[in-house]
Formats: C-alpha cells, structure tokens, sequence
C-alpha cells in the first residue's frame, strides 16, 4: 500500500499527539521486584554475556539499567519519550536516547538482549513494533517481552495511554510472526488496592 502526502501527514500527527499522553515512569516496587527477579533469571539461565550490547526500551528513571550496570554490563542503552525520564537517567549516567520504539533509530542487528517490559502496550501498531524489536535484534539475540494482562482488577485497558492491552494467545502469534521462539513464559500476580494483578513475561530468541 503507497501512502499519500496527506496519509503520512495524518498518521505523523497522531503519533505527535499521543507522544504527549507519556508520563513520568517513578520507581515502583513491584515494578523494581519483578525487573530484579527477572533479570537474574535471564541472566543466570539464558546467557545473557557481560559484554551483551542492551537495549532497553521504555526504560522509564533506569530501574533496569541499574540493573545492568550493578552486574557489570556496560554496553547498556535506553530509549524513552518522556523528557522528565531523559533527563534523571542521564543524571544517573546512563547512555539514553529520546525515542520511539516502533522507528528505532539503530541499525539491524545493533543488539544480542532487547528488554521490553511494559512498553508494548503503548504502541498504536504492536505488529509493527514488534519488527522493529525483531530488526534490530542480533541473530540469537533474546528478547524479554512483558505485558499487562487485560481485564484484571486493574483494568490496564482503560488506562489513557495504553491502546493495546491483548490477550495471551494475541501476543504468542504476533510474536511468531515476527519470527521470534518463545523459549519460557512466566505469569506474576500479585495484590493491588484494586485486587489481583496479572503481567505475562515472554523470554523469546530469535533464530540465528
């Protein structure tokens, strides 16, 4: 499909308005617990390597790159759209750059782990952004995919800035069309003011 001046002229102004819909992303403990678990699992079971070039998108005040930077993995870069988030990282030392997962600005191939965690839904074409994760994501690289669940106590759907809140079945085929192989899934509830929560975590490869 060829899009006309007046189709991209559309579509780019959408995307500067809901650019405008990011917020702030303060440390959260749950948040934080669930980034350290994580990671020492990749780590320790999936071989992440020390000299591992990171990306870490939607990486919100650096929870994670903190992470990376504690355990000794220097080659470590962020992506955010909120100035706020930019500006505290850079404070902290970190390598983050104001950007847009789904037209990441890097070459194919530019990184061996990509970790995602509650980024994609906030994307408007999550297919899409997917190729993106998957193009610049070496060959045998990991990708670390976590998403809300939809409909728990929560409501994640109903939060103005998330506009794909998926099922798990959803999720599992865009990431296999993208050519990524689920290698484990892991499910994290815990209690909210709200009741139940539910995220699903997808530890993913792409074939060498």
């Amino acid at each position: 499909m060829d899009l006309n001046n007046n189709q991209l002229a559309r579509l780019v102004s959408f995307i500067t308005r809901i650019e405008s819909e990011t917020y702030p992303e303060s440390p959260y403990i749950v948040h934080s617990e669930i980034t350290s678990q994580v990671l020492e699992t990749l780590i320790t079971q999936f071989g992440i390597n020390p000299d591992a070039r990171i990306l870490d998108i939607g990486c919100g005040q650096g929870p994670a790159l903190d992470v990376f930077r504690s355990k000794g993995f220097l080659s470590a870069i962020g992506i955010t759209l909120n100035d706020e988030d930019v500006r505290i990282c850079r404070e902290k030392g970190h390598d983050v750059r104001k950007m847009d997962q789904s037209f990441l600005e890097f070459p194919e191939g530019s990184f061996d782990f990509v970790w995602a965690r509650h980024v994609i839904e906030h994307s408007i074409f999550p297919y899409f952004t997917l190729t993106e994760f998957a193009r610049v994501l070496s060959h045998g690289g990991t990708l670390y995919l976590e998403v809300p669940a939809p409909e728990t106590s929560c409501h994640h759907e109903t939060n103005p800035n998330h506009y794909s809140v998926l099922g798990h079945g959803a999720w599992t085929s865009l990431l296999g069309r993208c050519g990524f192989i689920i290698r484990h899934e892991g499910r994290y509830t815990f209690p909210t003011p709200m009741g139940m929560d539910e995220y699903w975590g997808f530890v993913c490869s792409k074939p060498s």
